[in-house]
């Protein structure tokens, strides 16, 4: 056996779960009220509470 080979599953026989193409048409994101001021409260994503520059950046308006 090539160990380089990976085994891969047929994704045509997977039943348990999704697998959706990526959209072609533009997408919506919209903003509102119910939005948190600070991103950094309640967000798994962020690690520790003295997140990065480039993590606020992102969240950043």
């Amino acid at each position: 056996m090539d160990k380089h080979k990976i085994e891969l599953p047929d994704f045509n026989e997977l039943t348990d779960r999704i697998i959706a193409e990526p959209t072609s048409s533009p997408t919506l994101v919209i903003k509102t009220n119910l939005d948190q001021e600070n991103n950094e409260k309640e967000n798994p994503y962020a690690t520790n509470r003295n997140s990065s520059t480039r993590f606020k950046n992102f969240f950043k308006d």
